[in-house]
């Protein structure tokens, strides 16, 4: 089972707070650091520092660390151009040395839209299958040859597709709760599909219809990696849980119920649940991100049971 650790820095982390968590992510063996693609928080607070760019902030990591994978949770497909985001993560692979992932989505957050004046078109899902077949189309193009693509809301004409990325295949991420869609996009494009913030038996009658979908496809379920994303507030006792719960504002008893909550023996046993249903990898969603002891915990008493 891969952990790796997923961050939401909308509410309130600057890139200085990203690099330490980034680098202790590195430091104590997990496989990835993620981050989300939002421009605004969500629930109370005032959000300070304000946000910071998913890809600005992977390409500074990128410099900065040496092993972990990279990549977004997922990257709102309504913030940019699918032309533009091929040359953006293309250029932050090769900073990184191909250590970069792609998780795109069709974006959900109106507020932020509204609040940074970034149009919010109704078609999102349609504007979303047409963005994965440019981005992974531009990539796949030889050197020397041409992309060209004529669709609904996107117009690309003998465009030289480059730059490439350092890894001949950036891993793509999709996922989603859809029933019928998600499925047969994350079918054709995904490399990874992952079911956020859901429970075990949500979890597999999802991944039950990605695998059917792919299969209908033409590929082989098992070609897909299976991944969840859960919250995780650990602690060495009780009072350490409690504690931990209420500096992000939750309740133990809801933490437990809806992600991975107590101590590391109760932690890897609900993960091991999940792996019997066959979850791959979990992204560990980390929202105190000044608290790097309890990454530490993770490591040393969650992370070493899962190897």
């Amino acid at each position: 089972m891969d952990l790796r650790i997923f961050t939401e820095p909308q509410q309130g982390a600057g890139y200085d707070t990203l690099l330490a968590v980034a680098k202790a992510t590195e430091d104590l063996g997990f496989d990835a650091f993620f981050r989300s693609d939002h421009y605004l928080r969500m629930g109370s607070g005032d959000g300070l520092p304000g946000p910071t760019d998913a890809w600005i902030t992977l390409a500074g990591l990128a410099r900065e660390t040496k092993r972990i994978r990279l990549g977004t949770l997922m990257t709102a497909g309504t913030f940019r151009l699918p032309g533009v985001l091929a040359i953006q993560v293309a250029g932050v692979d090769q900073m990184s040395g191909g250590r970069v992932e792609l998780g795109l989505g069709a974006g959900w957050f109106e507020e932020e839209h509204k609040a940074y004046g970034i149009p919010f078109p109704k078609e999102k899902f349609a504007r979303l299958e047409e963005q994965l077949a440019i981005v992974t189309g531009l990539w796949a193009t030889e050197a020397g040859q041409t992309f060209s693509h004529h669709g609904t809301y996107y117009d690309l004409t003998d465009s030289p597709a480059l730059p490439k990325p350092a890894q001949a295949k950036v891993p793509v991420l999709i996922g989603g709760h859809g029933a019928s869609r998600t499925p047969r996009l994350a079918a054709q494009y995904a490399d990874e599909f992952n079911m956020p913030f859901a429970s075990i038996e949500d979890t597999e009658r999802q991944f039950g219809r990605v695998r059917a979908a792919a299969e209908e496809a033409g590929r082989k379920g098992d070609d897909l990696v299976y991944s969840n994303a859960l919250v995780v507030c650990a602690g060495k006792d009780d009072a350490e849980v409690a504690r931990r719960a209420a500096a992000i504002g939750r309740e133990v008893d809801d933490l437990k119920t809806n992600g991975l909550a107590g101590s590391p023996a109760e932690i890897v046993d609900k993960i091991g649940r999940y792996a019997q249903i066959g979850s791959q990898r979990v992204y560990l969603q980390i929202l105190d991100l000044h608290d790097l002891d309890h990454l530490d915990l993770i490591s040393a008493q969650v992370q070493s049971q899962l190897r």
